[in-house]
């Protein structure tokens, strides 16, 4: 069974057309072609330099307010491109929700490549990491599933593992009370990405990291949350990579690796029982799981 959520509006580049006539009519005649639909969002290509992004879904269209609001003031400090608005739209007869337009960024998902190729991200993406991870404003978005204590994700993972999508799952609901055990994030609420995996993860074509997208999920938390990228994006050598450069950027403690590893396995889990009609994103959550098991 299909499990991406059916969009509640059908975004077209004619829908887009109309709405850059509307609100942003010096763009409106540049060349506008189809590009990916996610879950939460689709984009379409705007000329060589821009994309219009907007929400498939309402539940998607508050993460849209969040980038609107935070990327501009995080995105100079992280050193790498982030899809920070241009331009942004408001909700109008044509179009119910916010909607934004952002840089296009040339390369390709590190979801294509394979983890051992991720390797060369390790690095860079441990540098974006340290320079995330510093104390939140108090106005920092909420979010009550990334940055939380792993506690709050206990029900969403045993109905995940439970759902018969999950291989051993006997072994993978130990491994999970155990990692339920590590003490909480004690430190302030932290800068996190809350959705750093390797399909936010945009590349080119010598490896180098171009970009990290989707900032939809970010909040104020504990930065394990991020750190689970370590699993998801990375086999053994790249992860030790990760590891130790973040460690020594940001002192990251024993506790908040272990954490990490918990994230991991929420978000392996989550992958494997609801990504079957996405291959990527099915084989994502298989590696994902096969890292923190093997760990």
């Amino acid at each position: 069974m299909a499990n991406r959520p059916a969009a509640e509006v059908e975004v077209t580049p004619a829908l887009v057309r109309r709405l850059l006539i509307e609100q942003h009519p010096d763009l409106a005649d540049l060349p506008l072609s189809a590009g990916p639909h996610g879950w939460d969002n689709a984009i379409v290509r705007l000329g060589d330099d821009l994309a219009v992004r907007l929400p498939r879904r309402e539940v998607a269209a508050v993460l849209v307010g969040h980038e609107q609001r935070w990327l501009p003031v995080l995105g100079p400090r992280l050193g790498v491109g982030v899809p920070a608005p241009v331009r942004v739209g408001v909700p109008s007869p044509a179009f119910p929700w916010a909607w934004s337009v952002v840089p296009w960024f040339a390369g390709r998902p590190a979801i294509a490549l394979t983890p051992a190729a991720r390797a060369t991200l390790a690095h860079p993406l441990a540098d974006v990491v340290a320079r995330l991870h510093v104390v939140a404003p108090a106005d920092a978005p909420a979010n009550p599933v990334r940055g939380v204590p792993l506690a709050a994700r206990d029900a969403a993972v045993h109905e995940r593992i439970a759902s018969g999508s999950v291989p051993e799952p006997g072994l993978v609901r130990r491994l999970w009370e155990e990692l339920l055990e590590v003490p909480t994030w004690t430190g302030p609420p932290l800068w996190v990405h809350g959705d750093l995996h390797p399909a936010n993860l945009l590349v080119t074509a010598d490896g180098t990291l171009q970009a990290v997208l989707d900032f939809g999920d970010v909040t104020a938390g504990d930065p394990a949350v991020d750190l689970a990228t370590a699993w998801l994006t990375f086999d053994e050598a790249g992860r030790r990579r990760f590891r130790d450069r973040v460690t020594r950027l940001c002192g990251t403690d024993g506790d908040t690796w272990r954490r990490a590893r918990g994230w991991a396995l929420v978000l392996a889990v989550a992958l494997l029982a609801h990504s079957d009609d996405d291959p990527p994103f099915a084989a994502l959550g298989a590696h994902a799981l096969s890292q923190v098991l093997a760990d």
